[in-house]
């Protein structure tokens, strides 16, 4: 069975309520992992869901750590999440450059997805920032140095390039998608797919290891719900992580 460890796609959100004179605030919590995890366990793959809040203490440090899994998934989290753990944070004492452990980890033949959105890539205000991390050398995409993101609330459409497997993923039945982190394919790296005209999924080698990018949304709101309920959902998400475990698509 291939294990995979998802890192990112949480938040919490504060209102503040005003009735009249009084006001109070309330904290919830939010997945935009759900749809995404059903896919995964519907096509046999076991998933480890790190929460967002839970990165800056919980991620690995080690390789060792990191060899419980097949794949690491980075989504919807900036690059201060795994550089600012709480004893750099608010001790002031050194810690491991956990992006850098992964970079290594992936070239010794471990295998990386990063799935876009607000806090990937560059992202909003480029305050994802992974540009100038460790692990941009890693992914299969070069990345500007300020916000990347593309907003298209009429729709974006998703078209394969070529015809192997992953490409055979999108349909042209897929839905149209509502935004994407704008990236460019490194030279020697495969696009597999567009939107917008823009790179959707690329992939290349690192070394031993294999990564791949997915530059929207693995769940709302760039990946609308009317692509969550195509029926061709779950093949896709389970296929891009069964092609970086196993460099095919299919169990």
């Amino acid at each position: 069975m291939i294990k995979v460890l998802l890192a990112g796609e949480t938040w919490i959100s504060e209102a503040t309520h005003y009735k009249g004179f009084d006001s109070f605030t309330s904290v919830t919590f939010h997945s935009g992992a759900d749809a995404y995890l059903k896919a995964l366990s519907d096509n046999g793959i076991s998933v480890h869901h790190m929460p967002a809040h839970d990165v800056p203490q919980r991620f690995p440090n080690t390789a060792r750590e990191l060899d419980a899994y097949d794949v690491i998934v980075l989504s919807d989290i900036g690059a201060n999440s795994f550089q600012l753990p709480p004893e750099t944070w608010l001790e002031g004492k050194s810690s491991p450059d956990r992006l850098a452990v992964l970079a290594q980890w992936v070239h010794n033949g471990g295998a990386l997805m990063m799935a876009g959105g607000y806090l990937s890539f560059q992202g909003f205000q480029a305050r994802a920032n992974f540009a100038r991390s460790a692990i941009a050398p890693a992914l299969p995409v070069t990345m500007t140095d300020f916000d990347d993101r593309v907003e298209a609330s009429a729709g974006a459409p998703a078209k394969a390039v070529g015809n192997d497997d992953l490409a055979r993923l999108i349909t042209p039945a897929a839905p149209e998608l509502l935004g994407y982190n704008r990236v460019t394919a490194r030279e020697g790296a495969a696009v597999h797919a567009t939107v917008g005209g823009d790179v959707l999924i690329a992939t290349s080698s690192y070394g031993q290891g294999r990564s791949l990018v997915w530059t929207s949304d693995i769940g709302p709101h760039w990946c609308p719900e009317t692509f969550v309920e195509w029926d061709g959902f779950a093949p896709l998400m389970a296929g891009m992580i069964q092609w970086l475990a196993n460099g095919k698509v299919g169990k």
